[in-house]
């Protein structure tokens, strides 16, 4: 770690963004949306390659809507998705659920997309731009600077390779799962025992599609060695993956296109799905890829100066697709905490453990139910009844598993459909009836502004502020 020279001499920011996927982007715009100065430094040119495709409605109609790109992408053609297909547990038969099942996704939004990330990436980044984040590519962050036990900036490598070194209130690592930074919070990374998993993966074409409405859904089959995914990401072009666990490791070595295409050949539901597609062997689709899928959380989210997020801070096995949403999602909770502290508002320490409250809740709901999941011996209504325990929710068996699947599981109204905020508005109504009225204006006010939680995690925890980008007291 270096310790920092003369503070005169260096250039100066509010934020320092390391790493430009999802979770650096977002992240980034957040924050430079309350009009602070926010630099972003990517290691590598976009487009690039990226894996993580299908999306979740609370991504797309939440996160991305809060980002201001919900036309961006409507006009980037991306596939509908407005559910899932799985060929799993005791069941022998596929079956399927759709968001519209849920409240919290109800209506018209009630989908999600399939998406090329090298274009669904750079559309988040060149938003970032847009919204007022100086954006930096091909500068490969080497460090970060402390100065009396604080980070206050970082060294790096521009595209010219000439050393710099810029200064920063806060540096947030965003750089992913070989992140060179994130030992430099504390602690280590704790890998689940259960989820120790590699995933190999091609492209094809000309793979078959569902009848619709389901053309678009991801189809999650299980077999011998672990699980598929089939995702197709446009008419002819389909993103497949088979999901190997540790035990059956030695069949991801060797010819990488072999392999995959014997595990293919063990699986019938996608042998048959692509019995008349032929693998892409040119271009980005052109590699079959490995990737060491090992879930994980890290001790630390926060030290003085610098926070993790995204796949810097946890990952969670991708059988419900929620990368991408777990990376925004710690995103949205991080640059409400930055927002807060440059403001003024609250300090440091209590706004990091907000978040970090926040993530552990929605890593360990996910991670609670996917080791239920991973149970194949049951039924889908054995896991639909499952999906209501681990998250409480009161809703049938069904609609508490869409929930969960779909990313509502944490109640973040940010992230929910009008309808069902409508309709928590309604119960909350209903229940506060014979309450003084001061009070009751009060608890709707604090539970239902623009963007509101309707109770702190914690016993001592903060609540939402109305603009959403902010954490208040309650």
């Amino acid at each position: 770690m270096t310790t920092v020279g003369d503070p005169e001499l260096a250039e100066s920011f509010d934020v320092i963004v390391v790493g430009g996927g999802p979770a650096g982007s977002s992240v980034a715009t957040f924050v430079a949306m309350q009009g602070h100065q926010v630099l972003l430094l990517e290691k590598e040119e976009f487009p690039r390659h990226q894996i993580g495709e299908s999306l979740l409605p609370s991504t797309v109609h939440g996160i991305c809507g809060l980002l201001g790109v919900t036309e961006e992408l409507d006009r980037a053609g991306f596939m509908k998705k407005r559910g899932g297909t799985f060929r799993w547990g005791s069941n022998t038969e596929p079956w399927s659920f759709d968001f519209a099942l849920s409240e919290k996704f109800a209506g018209p939004t009630s989908y999600a997309y399939q998406v090329e990330r090298m274009k669904f990436d750079e559309l988040l980044l060149d938003n970032a731009r847009r919204k007022g984040v100086e954006v930096r590519e091909r500068c490969a962050v080497h460090d970060v600077i402390e100065h009396d036990g604080r980070v206050c900036g970082v060294r790096y490598e521009d595209e010219d390779g000439v050393e710099q070194e810029t200064r920063a209130r806060f540096v947030v690592d965003a750089s992913g799962n070989q992140s060179r930074l994130q030992g430099r919070i504390g602690g280590r990374r704790r890998y689940s025992e259960f989820f120790q998993n590699i995933a190999l993966y091609g492209y094809f074409e000309g793979g078959k599609r569902l009848p619709a409405p389901s053309t678009g859904n991801i189809t999650c089959v299980a077999f011998e060695s672990g699980w598929f995914w089939y995702i197709p990401l446009s008419e002819t072009l389909t993103s497949v993956g088979a999901v190997v666990r540790k035990e059956c490791a030695d069949r991801v070595r060797g010819d990488r296109d072999k392999a995959l295409a014997a595990m293919i050949a063990d699986c019938d539901v996608v042998s048959d799905y692509l019995s008349d597609a032929r693998r892409v062997t040119g271009g980005p689709y052109g590699e079959v890829r490995v990737r060491k899928d090992y879930s994980y959380l890290h001790d630390n989210f926060w030290r003085p100066g610098m926070t993790l997020v995204g796949d810097s801070v946890g990952f969670i096995d991708p059988l419900f697709s929620s990368g991408v949403h777990m990376a925004t999602f710690s995103s949205l909770l991080a640059a409400r905490s930055l927002n807060t502290v440059l403001r003024g508002d609250l300090e440091e320490r209590e706004c990091f453990a907000e978040y970090e409250a926040r993530y552990r809740k929605e890593y360990q709901t996910f991670h609670d139910f996917l080791v239920t999941f991973y149970d194949v011996n049951r039924d889908e209504q054995e896991y639909f009844s499952e999906a209501r325990r681990v998250t409480r929710d009161n809703a049938p068996g069904a609609e508490a598993f869409v929930g969960l699947v779909g990313g509502g599981a944490s109640d973040d109204v940010a992230l929910t459909s009008e309808p069902y905020r409508d309709q928590r508005k309604k119960d909350l109504l209903e229940r506060s009836r014979g309450i003084h009225q001061e009070g009751h204006r009060i608890q709707l006010q604090a539970a239902f502004g623009e963007a509101v939680d309707d109770a702190p995690v914690g016993t001592d925890g903060l609540i939402v502020s109305q603009d959403g980008m902010h954490w208040q007291k309650e």
